[in-house]
């Protein structure tokens, strides 16, 4: 079974009470830059087993009676179609995602902020489409001389040209399809504008990792470095408040090198800056919710070499770089990991050897390792699922959940009408008709009611999967990874 080593509850408890402390302490207005995955945090969810991919959502939705929130979004990156690769889809096509997403967590937000305008055409499309669909839009210029010119910055000619965006409750979320959206800027411009109306808001930064009260060492900071190794992003001992409290706590590089920045800053707006660190800024609460850090450690290990294994992949696949790659060997021996903490990998290449064709591997709750190999019928992926769906459900191996007489008319289908020149059937296909056998079969039932237990099972194939099964093993919620080679040596692949 899944250890489980991180307290969701608390988590949900404890968060919600400090950022309710942090709005008393700025007299009940406070605007929090809010980094990371709100919605689906599935690297959280694997390095703080116990942590829920939507937690940070239902922590926000415990105070949504008190929050509205701002969604930024960079007029250069509308301009240039930046692509979310997680997603496969554009920030500005995430910005109507996060509003609905958010709607339906009777979430209130309130606008979106248009940073780094400067008359781009596509921005321009972009702010009257959302002004159609009722939602108010305002506009943040280009600052010379951003961050450094704080005296220019801090002024009527800097963030004073930004429009003011109207709030109305005492949390004001800041968040952004991604990284480099302009969230900072934003929070500080309506400090600014604010303190020019007389009132003395607050800023603070919501960030789950690094974790700033587990060592730097930790194989869950580690494992943050190995999520961000394509940004260059690095741990490092926080020394402001080293300097201000004698304490040893961890952050990140840019929040380090930004923080004198962000002080001076501060300090121009209300007077004074009221942290003393980039550390004093945050208001995570992670690290006070794990229970067993021998389970977190464990688990933070195994996303470290699968983020290995992911970036040798991008790299063979051609979006990926050697950098990445050398970045993420160099934390596997720091955290003097080798993939033989994933089973999963000997037994896939195990398969592959002796068939002379892609294996596959599937690790149960309880430790089993289950294999699939490939066939005239289904490709290795495919038959690990299907065989581990017999295991987990008491059938026995001999037994033939789908005949091959309902596979080949499946197959003529793919090759003869839909073009396709792989007549095996995906991990989707062979799901889809597992389902039409359960309704005369009881055991493909019995089978079929299992795909709940496979979330959070380990996975890895011998070659890189096709999209189709890649995507089928990550919606059931299986951790995968794949040898970086491919089937064939052909120069093109689906």
């Amino acid at each position: 079974m899944k250890r489980i080593g991180f307290d969701n509850e608390k988590y949900l408890a404890t968060q919600s009470e400090h950022i309710m402390e942090r709005i008393a302490l700025f007299g009940n207005k406070l605007y929090l830059e809010f980094g990371g995955k709100l919605f689906d945090d599935y690297h959280a969810a694997r390095v703080l087993p116990g942590f829920e991919p939507d937690s940070k959502i239902r922590m926000l939705r415990q105070l949504r009676d008190k929050a509205e929130i701002i969604v930024v979004i960079n007029a250069g990156d509308i301009e240039k179609n930046k692509v979310r690769g997680d997603l496969g889809i554009t920030y500005d096509a995430d910005v109507l995602r996060l509003i609905d997403e958010f709607r339906s967590m009777e979430l209130y937000v309130g606008s979106v902020a248009v940073t780094q305008y400067a008359g781009q055409p596509a921005a321009d499309v972009f702010r009257r489409r959302l002004e159609e669909l009722g939602l108010r839009v305002y506009l943040h210029y280009p600052i010379t001389g951003y961050p450094n010119n704080i005296p220019l910055i801090v002024s009527d000619e800097g963030y004073g040209k930004n429009d003011y965006i109207e709030t109305t409750r005492p949390l004001v979320v800041v968040t952004a399809p991604g990284p480099g959206s302009g969230k900072m800027a934003t929070c500080l411009s309506q400090l600014y504008h604010e303190s020019r109306r007389g009132v003395r808001a607050g800023y603070a930064k919501f960030e789950t990792f690094p974790v700033w009260n587990l060592s730097l060492q930790h194989p869950v900071n580690l494992a943050y470095e190995a999520a961000t190794a394509d940004l260059d992003d690095v741990n490092m001992i926080d020394p402001f408040h080293l300097q201000a409290y004698g304490e040893t706590t961890v952050n990140y590089n840019r929040d380090v090198e930004i923080f004198p920045v962000l002080s001076a800053m501060l300090e121009r707006i209300n007077g004074e800056c009221p942290y003393k660190s980039p550390t004093d800024m945050g208001v995570n609460m992670a690290g006070s919710c794990i229970f067993d850090d021998e389970a977190v450690q464990a688990a933070a290990r195994q996303e470290i070499v699968r983020r290995c294994y992911d970036a040798l992949c991008d790299r063979r696949q051609g979006k990926g770089l050697d950098e990445t790659v050398y970045k993420l060997e160099l934390l596997m021996q720091k955290a003097g990991l080798t993939p033989d903490i994933r089973p999963v990998i000997a037994a896939a290449a195990g398969v592959a050897e002796r068939t002379g064709m892609p294996g596959m591997s599937i690790e149960l709750p309880d430790g089993q390792i289950i294999t699939g190999k490939t066939t005239d019928l289904m490709g290795a992926a495919s038959a690990a699922l299907l065989n581990a769906l017999k295991v987990l459900a008491g059938i026995p191996h001999e037994v033939h959940l789908i005949s091959p007489e309902a596979i080949e008319p499946i197959q003529t289908i793919k090759v003869k009408h839909l073009g396709s020149s792989n007549p095996r059937l995906h991990s989707d296909e062979i799901l889809i008709a597992l389902a039409s056998s359960a309704n005369t079969s009881p055991m493909a039932a019995q089978a079929l009611a299992q795909l709940s237990v496979l979330r959070w099972c380990e996975a890895h194939s011998s070659v890189i999967l096709s999209a189709a099964d890649s995507s089928t093993y990550k919606k059931l919620g299986m951790h995968l990874t794949c040898e970086p080679q491919y089937q064939t040596n052909k120069l093109f692949h689906r």
